[in-house]
């Protein structure tokens, strides 16, 4: 294993069994934050081992910080070279990261069902990625024992989301005045049904307000959550041992969306058509720029456009290899093209050529 990718598992690891740690503690201050924030930070790390560990970069032409998360999610969805995910296990990781968003940077009541089911979720995921990957049993860190333990797991998610409702109908009965605790309670749900939608945000008191409104009026939960209403809770064993996996049922929506879009989720973007997104070749992206074939790709060597995610991507259909650009790649050479002195561009990339056939 690289040096690069044994540390970053390490933490990983770290991460992971101190947010297990936190769960399991008696101590309940800032207990569901702490769990939230260390399992996404497992994750995160996790993905940046494999990416290393699989040959792949965690970091862009000239970046000097490596990929954010999301990034790392979509390469470990899409790129063949390092995928270890698939739809249902990056919409667990998309859940837990929207969670912690809201943890982090605002108020989050979550109840003890809900962190429970995502934690085990994560943790289960997390040991297969784990033994997939590296083939490295998680009891190798830690103890059989050490696993999110709950008083209150929940058996189904359709029970677990009556009994939220429940909740939030008794704050939001009159002379109660607990809308503030209601609209924190909803935000869970309403953060989940978002990003299974396709959406990552966090939703306003104003949007939120509207939702208490439509539960205080009786409206069914499976109405005004349609996304979790299609989820489906994979439960294998029972006790110490078991395993959670959240899956979505077949038809389950999901607004598709290119790379790029504010606000879109990791699976919105997988789910795209990735030839329609990357949909130039060569002489089209050379049109769209306003230079020849040749220079075109000159300049695209000299800002290692082909190195991006964002910009290229090469497709193999059968034995056929295209190379495709996205229009992120347009507007990176238009950007860049004003700066250049296309003369030494055209100069050190002719020079170049001849030097690596010398090599040959």
């Amino acid at each position: 294993m690289k040096k690069e990718a044994k540390v970053l598992l390490s933490k990983a690891v770290d991460s992971l069994v101190l947010s297990v740690n936190r769960f399991n503690s008696a101590w309940d201050k800032g207990r569901e934050e702490a769990v939230l924030i260390l399992l996404d930070r497992s994750f995160e790390l996790l993905l940046k081992a494999i990416i290393v560990h699989r040959g792949g970069a965690i970091r862009e032409p000239r970046a000097k910080e490596t990929i954010g998360f999301d990034k790392c999610v979509r390469k470990c969805l899409s790129d063949e070279k390092v995928a270890c995910l698939n739809e249902d296990s990056a919409i667990t990781i998309q859940v837990i990261n929207s969670l912690r968003d809201a943890a982090q940077h605002y108020i989050l009541d979550i109840s003890e069902q809900q962190l429970y089911l995502y934690s085990q979720a994560g943790l289960t995921l997390f040991t297969n990625l784990l033994s997939q990957t590296f083939g490295i049993d998680l009891n190798a860190f830690v103890p059989g024992r050490v696993l999110p333990v709950s008083s209150a797991a929940p058996q189904n998610l359709e029970a677990m989301i009556r009994s939220e409702f429940a909740e939030i109908q008794t704050l939001l009965k009159p002379g109660a005045r607990r809308h503030f605790q209601a609209r924190a309670k909803v935000r869970s749900l309403a953060i989940i049904e978002a990003s299974l939608s396709g959406i990552r945000s966090q939703p306003g008191d104003s949007e939120l307000d509207k939702t208490l409104s439509r539960i205080a009026n009786g409206e069914k939960w499976n109405s005004m959550f349609p996304g979790m209403a299609r989820l489906r809770l994979d439960t294998d064993a029972t006790g110490p041992s078991i395993s959670i996996r959240l899956s979505k049922t077949e038809g389950a929506p999901v607004r598709l969306v290119p790379e790029g879009t504010p606000g879109a989720t990791i699976v919105a973007v997988h789910k795209v058509d990735l030839i329609g997104f990357y949909s130039l070749g060569l002489k089209s992206l050379a049109e769209k720029v306003g230079l020849s074939p040749p220079l075109t790709l000159a300049l695209v060597k000299t800002l290692e456009i082909q190195d991006s995610e964002d910009c290229f991507r090469v497709f193999k259909i059968g034995n056929s290899t295209f190379k495709r650009y996205s229009p992120k790649a347009v507007e990176e050479l238009k950007k860049a093209i004003p700066s250049k002195d296309l003369k030494k561009v055209w100069s050190d990339y002719v020079k170049a050529r001849k030097e690596s056939k010398k090599a040959i």
